[in-house]
């Protein structure tokens, strides 16, 4: 089980990562120009992108106790997460790669070369 401060860790320690109200107050992390994660409040989950409309349904197929979706999110590359059902480190890979597709290109390159041994 991870926490709403594991979160935030994780994500403001990317490149360019800040935190900012979003829907309703709820936290949200963002880096010019784009919200790469969220948790909203209902229903309550981490919010993440992915690489598309196809890897949406492969990651939710993959464990349907931690990836959801609702229909809000329907036609976008985005899954929920239960942050009761992941640990830390499968947190941080999902964080890192939501902002990868969202970050600026430049940004993520030079992450990428900066910690060439760490999963996206």
């Amino acid at each position: 089980m991870v926490t709403e401060t594991d979160v935030r860790r994780i994500a403001l320690e990317l490149p360019g990562a800040y935190e900012q109200p979003s829907y309703g107050g709820r936290p949200s992390w963002r880096t010019e120009p784009r919200i790469f994660a969220w948790i909203p409040d209902d229903p309550y989950g981490l919010v993440v992108w992915v690489e598309s409309l196809t890897a949406k349904e492969t990651v939710l197929a993959s464990d349907p106790e931690k990836f959801f979706t609702t229909s809000h999110y329907n036609g976008y590359p985005v899954v929920l997460v239960d942050l009761d059902s992941i640990d830390v480190q499968e947190l941080a890979e999902l964080i890192r790669r939501s902002w990868s597709l969202r970050a600026p290109r430049s940004v993520v390159s030079k992450w990428k070369r900066d910690h060439a041994g760490d999963a996206l």
